[in-house]
C-alpha cells in the first residue's frame, strides 16, 4: 500500500481513510507493507508493517503541500533526474526510488496506491515489475481546484496513474463521474466504495467542559451553534458559507458560526467576517484535532459542509455521530448516502441561509433530522469497504 500520511501526522482525511482501510483489510487477513514518505513513531500500530521512504520527521514541510497545488509550480520542476526540486516533488522522486529497490526484493500480490501523490510509484510497480495496480482516488485535482483547471503537472500524474491502473476505487459516484468525464476513463474500470466513520469515534469519550464552557453558555442564552470543519481552501467553498452566515444573522442575530480549521483562505475569511459586520458572531478555532474537535462537534447544533466539490466528506459523518443536524452541498459524496440532511447547491447562498434559519427556528424539524440521521450514518463500515477491496484484488490478480 502506497500512502502519503497517517494519523496523527496528517493534515486531511486521506490519512484517516488510509489507516482505517488498512486496519480493516488486516482484520480480513491481508498482510500489508505500508510505505510512507516520512519517518515517525508508529509503534502503536501492529496490524501492518510501516516502511519510511525517507528519514524526514517534519512531515508538514511536504505533506501540507499536497493540498495546495499552487505550490507545485511546473516552472520549478526540473527533469526527473537532475536539478533542484521543490520539497514535494523531491520526496516523490525518493519515493519512486524506494519502491524500485523494495520491489527488487519483494513480490506483493497487489500494489494499492492512494491519490496522485503515490501514482508515479504505482506506475513503476505496474510497468517495470508487472504487479497489478489498484488506484484509490480520494480527491482529484479538479476537486482541489474547485472544479477549475488546477495544476497541469498533477493532472498529468493523475491521468497516467488512472490509465495504468488495473482497477480504480473511488469514494463516491461524484468522483466516478469526474474521472470518467475529465479523464475519459471507462466507467466499468471504476468501483465506488464509500468511506466510514473513523473507528476512534466509537471509543469511550469524555467531554472537556473547559473547552465547551463558552459555547454551552451561549446556548443557554438562546444561541444556535453552526459549525464547519475543514481546510480553508478554494475547494471547501467557505466564502459562500460566510455570506450565507451574514444573511442568516441579519434575520436571527442569535447564531454563532464556528470555522474550525486553517488554510490559505484564513485571512480572507477573517476579513470577510469583519466587512460583513458579523465578526462578533464568528469564531475561528485554527487547526484542531482530537478531543478539542470532538468538543466542537458535541456543542454544535447545525453542521454545514459547503464544499464546491467534496469527493466524500468524513467530517459530516463525524458531526452526525455527535447528533448534529447536517446541511450538505449536493456536490459532496457523503450526500449520496445521507438522506436525513438538508441539501443545497454550493452557489445557492440564499437557500443555505434559509436552511440554517429553518433548523434554528424549528425544533421539530431539527429533532426529526437528528433522529433519522442516527439510523443512517452507521450503515457504511470499513469492513464492507475492505471486503470490496479484497474482491478487487482477487480480480486484478486473476486477470
Amino acid at each position: 500500500m502506497l500512502g502519503w500520511e497517517l494519523p496523527p501526522h496528517n493534515s486531511g482525511g486521506l490519512g484517516v481513510a488510509c489507516l482505517n482501510i488498512a486496519e480493516a483489510l488486516a482484520n480480513e487477513g491481508a498482510k500489508i507493507d505500508f510505505l510512507l514518505p516520512f519517518n515517525e513513531d508508529y509503534s502503536n500500530i501492529n496490524f501492518m508493517n510501516i516502511l519510511p521512504v525517507t528519514n524526514h520527521i517534519h512531515f508538514s514541510q511536504f505533506v501540507n503541500d499536497a493540498y495546495s497545488s499552487s505550490k507545485i509550480n511546473p516552472k520549478n520542476i526540473p527533469s526527473h533526474n537532475d536539478g533542484y526540486q521543490i520539497p514535494i516533488r523531491n520526496i516523490q522522486k525518493k519515493y519512486c526510488k524506494y519502491v524500485i529497490n523494495y520491489l527488487k526484493n519483494h513480490r506483493p500480490d497487489v500494489v494499492h496506491a492512494h491519490d496522485w501523490l503515490t501514482f508515479e510509484a504505482g506506475i513503476i510497480a505496474k510497468e517495470k515489475f508487472h504487479i497489478p495496480l489498484v488506484a484509490h482516488v480520494h480527491a482529484t485535482e479538479f476537486d482541489r481546484a474547485g472544479m477549475h483547471t488546477g495544476n497541469p503537472i498533477i493532472h498529468e500524474i493523475e491521468y497516467k496513474g488512472l490509465v495504468a491502473a488495473d482497477r480504480i476505487i473511488v469514494v463516491s459516484n461524484i468522483t466516478k463521474r469526474v474521472i470518467h468525464e475529465k479523464y475519459h476513463i471507462p466507467l466499468e474500470k471504476i468501483e465506488v466504495a464509500y468511506n466510514s466513520l473513523d473507528k476512534n469515534y466509537n471509543s469511550t469519550y469524555i467531554l472537556d467542559n473547559n473547552t465547551r464552557h463558552t459555547l454551552e453558555n451561549l446556548k443557554k442564552q438562546g444561541f444556535t451553534i453552526v459549525s464547519t470543519v475543514g481546510r480553508f481552501t478554494l475547494q471547501k467553498g467557505m466564502p459562500n458559507l460566510m455570506k450565507a452566515a451574514a444573511l442568516a444573522i441579519s434575520k436571527n442575530p442569535k447564531l454563532i458560526f464556528i470555522f474550525a480549521g486553517d488554510g490559505e483562505e484564513r485571512n480572507k475569511l477573517i476579513e470577510m467576517s469583519a466587512e460583513l459586520g458579523i465578526s462578533q458572531n464568528v469564531i475561528f478555532t485554527g487547526f484542531i484535532r482530537g478531543q478539542k474537535l470532538r468538543d466542537i462537534y458535541a456543542a454544535t447544533d447545525i453542521f454545514v459542509m459547503s464544499s464546491i466539490s467534496e469527493p466524500f466528506g468524513l467530517t459530516a459523518l463525524e458531526a452526525a455521530h455527535h447528533g448534529d443536524t447536517l446541511i450538505l452541498t449536493h456536490q459532496s459524496g457523503v450526500s449520496e448516502i445521507i438522506c436525513s440532511a438538508l441539501k443545497y447547491n454550493y452557489w445557492d447562498i440564499k437557500k443555505l441561509a434559509a436552511e440554517i434559519l429553518a433548523v434554528s427556528s424549528n425544533p421539530v424539524l431539527k429533532e426529526s433530522l437528528q433522529k433519522n440521521l442516527k439510523k443512517e450514518h452507521c450503515n457504511y463500515t470499513w469492513t464492507n469497504l475492505a471486503k470490496k477491496c479484497l474482491k478487487i484484488y482477487s480480480q486484478v490478480v486473476s486477470d
